[in-house]
């Protein structure tokens, strides 16, 4: 006799007006990392299109992809509300307004140029985006990590990548097991 699948909950049907009006603000007015502190927060905090986990599972995802963190998120999220046409809609929108803004920056560079505030304005964009960052970081370590090995292995990877210098594939592929099969074990060690 097996035992009753979990319950899975109806995904939600959100237009794929609102989809494109997200990405399409997120492509306007977003830099770099910060990117996804603030999908993060729209996605799964503000919004409630998907559970933080999804989210969490895709952005793994999105970050072993080759490709820009971002796109790929808009590809996976776009797929989970809409299916294809999500994620179609989801991309375009989020480089929509990047595309046209690359155009017009490129207009006028050499003005730009010339302004002496641009590069602490672009430093303090930085820094704002390294903090958004940093958020959806802490806030996975919150909601994900619950055992010392697990915490071991997440010490163990910024060693070996971020003060050792180690390739990080090569690191994430030796470690990703071990980290799997300690989940693997809490997890039966949960249902006993």
């Amino acid at each position: 006799m097996s035992a009753a699948p979990e319950s899975v909950s109806e995904p939600l049907r959100v237009s794929l007006v609102a989809i494109f009006s997200l990405f399409l603000q997120i492509g306007l007015f977003s830099f770099g990392g910060g990117v996804l502190g603030w999908l993060y927060r729209e996605v799964v905090e503000k919004r409630g299109w998907l559970r933080d986990t999804d989210f969490l599972g895709g952005l793994t995802v999105a970050q072993v992809m080759p490709g820009i963190n971002v796109t790929n998120m808009a590809v996976y999220i776009g797929q989970r509300l809409r299916g294809v046409i999500g994620s179609t809609v989801a991309v375009v929108g989020v480089l929509t307004g990047p595309f046209f803004f690359v155009i017009g920056l490129l207009m006028i560079y050499g003005q730009i140029q010339q302004i002496s505030w641009a590069p602490n304005f672009m430093q303090g964009v930085a820094t704002a985006a390294v903090g958004l960052f940093l958020s959806v970081g802490i806030k996975s370590i919150r909601k994900n990590i619950r055992g010392i090995g697990h915490y071991a292995v997440m010490i163990a990877i910024v060693v070996a990548v971020g003060v050792l210098r180690w390739p990080m594939v090569p690191v994430v592929l030796c470690l990703a097991p071990l980290s799997v099969a300690l989940a693997w074990f809490m997890r039966e060690k949960a249902r006993a």
